[in-house]
């Protein structure tokens, strides 16, 4: 008789996550401006549908983190919507409300129009910074306080 585990096994933590855009250059240049990330150097095929596209990986080195930018081929080139199925949104954590006005500063500069820092208690305390990519894609900062 073999034992049934009352949890899964641990995660180590975010590997990455997957986006699929309208225009590949444009997004991949986007988030390595608006995120500081970097990207791999080769292309990463749609194994078992080579044909169909691939996948430019963006890494934050220092950070443990990556994005998977991925253009198909039969892609009709509509924005991202949350109301359909898929992605809703990601979030990205920080550590402080102080760095969420920092972020706030650095998307002005960057000419991404976002939320500001919103402050909110419902349904619990956090405070969070939204904004969108060029595929509408919603993306957030956001801070847990301790």
């Amino acid at each position: 008789m073999t034992d049934t585990a009352k949890s899964p096994p641990a995660v180590k933590g975010l590997g990455h996550f997957s986006i699929t855009v309208t225009d590949l250059d444009a997004s991949v240049a986007w988030y390595q401006r608006v995120l500081a990330l970097e990207p791999l150097p080769m292309k990463f095929p749609h194994y078992g549908s080579e044909e169909s596209g691939y996948a430019v990986v963006l890494v934050k080195p220092d950070q443990g983190w990556a994005i998977g930018i991925h253009r198909h081929a039969m892609n009709r080139g509509t924005p991202a919507d949350e109301t359909m199925t898929g992605l809703d949104h990601f979030a990205l954590a920080v550590s402080s409300r102080e760095t969420l006005e920092a972020w706030a500063t650095w998307l002005n500069e960057q000419g991404v129009q976002h939320s500001g820092v919103i402050d909110t208690t419902d349904p619990m305390p956090y405070s969070v910074v939204v904004f969108r990519d060029p595929d509408n894609i919603q993306l957030e900062l956001i801070h847990l306080p301790g």
